[in-house]
């Protein structure tokens, strides 16, 4: 039986599953409004492999409001996570070019307070590996 602390949690994690799942989905419908719903006034985003930071949810929704291109494609693959950290991997295309993409968000008080997002394009496999691996799509 679970007692009163893992009740909490659970309940806790139903919630933060739940407003991830409508922030994706916004996301991908292009609701710059609802995408940024889940994030605490003061949340940091940051991008690692282009060297920037964004500060507070109203800089990260204008930022994104203003990319040059509305993507074409949004594909969640999985959402990971318990606590206060989640992991949501996905692929999004921009210009008929997919990126796989990480999101590391942390949440506090049910809000996102930071989040770290990596960008991968696809690139070719080696020949060289193919005995020891199996093609994915």
């Amino acid at each position: 039986m679970k007692d009163k602390q893992q009740l909490a949690q659970s309940t806790e994690e139903d919630q933060i599953r739940e407003a991830l799942n409508s922030h994706w989905h916004a996301s991908a419908a292009g609701d710059a409004d609802a995408e940024h719903d889940i994030y605490d006034d003061d949340a940091i985003c940051d991008y690692p492999q282009s060297g920037e930071r964004i500060l507070g949810r109203n800089n990260l929704q204008a930022l994104r409001s203003h990319h040059p291109g509305k993507p074409s494609g949004f594909n969640v693959n999985r959402i990971l996570g318990n606590g206060d950290l989640w992991i949501t991997e996905y692929i999004i295309t921009y210009q008929g070019r997919p990126t796989h993409t990480v999101s590391i968000m942390e949440f506090r008080n049910g809000k996102v307070v930071h989040e770290t997002q990596y960008f991968a394009d696809p690139f070719e496999a080696p020949a060289w590996r193919s005995q020891w691996v199996q093609q994915i799509a």
